[in-house]
C-alpha cells in the first residue's frame, strides 16, 4: 500500500489514495479540488523516498468534503480557597478532504 507524509498548517499527515481526514482549515467549499504540494516522504512497498527536506515535483491532489468544527475542549482554570474559577473552552476549525490521488 502506497502512502507519503505531507505537511499543511505546520502538521505532517500520512496519507495513502482513497482516505478520508480531518485537517486544520483550508479555504474552498465542498467539491473543491486542493493540493498539497509539500510532501516529505513516499513510500511504495520496500521503494521509499525521502525529502531533504521535500521531495521535488511530488503532490498530493484530494478534494473537500467538508468545512466542520471539531469537538468542544473545555479548559477550566482553579486557585483552592481563593474564590477564583475561569472556564475558557473552543471548538477548532477542520476541513474533511478526501485524497484522489499521489503524483510523483
Amino acid at each position: 500500500m502506497a502512502y507519503a507524509i505531507i505537511r499543511s498548517g505546520n502538521k505532517q499527515y500520512r496519507v495513502s489514495e482513497g482516505e478520508t481526514l480531518a485537517i486544520d482549515k483550508l479555504a474552498g467549499e465542498a467539491g473543491e479540488k486542493v493540493t498539497f504540494d509539500q510532501v516529505v516522504l513516499h513510500c511504495d512497498g520496500d521503494k521509499i523516498i525521502t525529502g531533504a527536506p521535500l521531495i521535488d515535483g511530488a503532490k498530493v491532489s484530494g478534494e473537500v468534503v467538508e468545512q466542520f468544527k471539531d469537538k468542544k475542549v473545555i479548559a477550566f482554570k482553579y486557585r483552592r480557597r481563593k474564590g477564583y474559577h475561569r472556564t475558557v473552552g473552543h471548538r477548532r476549525q477542520l476541513t474533511r478532504v478526501k485524497i484522489a490521488s499521489i503524483d510523483l
